[in-house]
């Protein structure tokens, strides 16, 4: 757990400071389209859709967005077609990665998928070559400022979580794919902000890198995820926070 939230707070913070909310909602756009294309527009009847939508809210994306979105996906608007396409690697250390992206241009995405890779000290695996190791689960993060550990442990749990762990400065709330718009409903309706609410895949097991192995992996992730066609990005890389601050990340 601690590498997964670890890189995934430092991710959101940086999102913050350096103006990429764009790119959050361009990508949460292109989730909630692909999910009314390939099962309908929907939520009630689209489990997809319902996550998407939900990671949606939690980011404070507009309802007209949203809608516009759907209607991308059902053919109600004009759209771009994209492409899911899954690839699998490892990087620095032997750290397994998993890069899910959404494209208009094959060729162009595995291209630069690969080129990422090789620069960075890592290279892409086989279709299933690290994706054993990966467990779907929503994660939702909130700030300790935002709520007691008691009061939110009654909240989370009694919506359906399955934990809640201390991370530092925020608590982390686990959750099954199932019930994460349930845990982010009920938090809103006691009118408790999450920093960061995603489904994501969390490792089974992590691999701690120091030194200029763990700055190359950060490497490597940033420039995955900096690719337009990158839609998540998973690893079961781990690291020490104090070094990586002193280090520049």
């Amino acid at each position: 757990m601690s590498g997964h939230s670890k890189w995934a707070t430092i991710k959101h913070k940086k999102g913050a400071t350096d103006a990429k909310r764009g790119k959050i909602f361009t990508r949460l756009i292109k989730e909630i389209t692909i999910a009314a294309k390939t099962g309908g527009g929907d939520p009630d009847g689209n489990p997809r859709l319902r996550g998407a939508i939900a990671a949606a809210k939690a980011e404070n994306m507009p309802a007209d967005n949203i809608k516009r979105a759907i209607q991308r996906g059902t053919g109600e608007l004009e759209g771009v077609s994209y492409e899911e396409i899954t690839y699998e690697g490892y990087g620095p250390g032997g750290v397994a990665l998993i890069v899910d992206v959404l494209t208009d241009n094959k060729n162009r995405a595995v291209s630069e998928i690969r080129h990422a890779f090789s620069k960075n000290g890592g290279n892409l695996g086989e279709s299933n070559s690290v994706s054993w190791m990966f467990t779907k689960k929503g994660v939702i993060t909130v700030p300790k400022s935002a709520a007691g550990e008691d009061k939110l442990t009654e909240i989370v749990l009694d919506a359906g979580a399955e934990d809640l762990s201390d991370e530092g400065e925020n608590w982390e709330v686990l959750t099954d794919p199932k019930d994460f718009e349930a845990v982010t409903e009920a938090l809103k309706a006691a009118k408790i902000a999450p920093e960061h609410a995603e489904i994501t895949k969390i490792a089974s097991t992590y691999t701690k890198l120091e030194g200029t192995q763990a700055n190359a992996m950060i490497r490597l992730l940033e420039t995955i995820e900096d690719l337009d066609d990158t839609q998540n990005v998973y690893s079961n890389f781990d690291f020490d926070e104090a070094a990586m601050a002193n280090a520049g990340h």
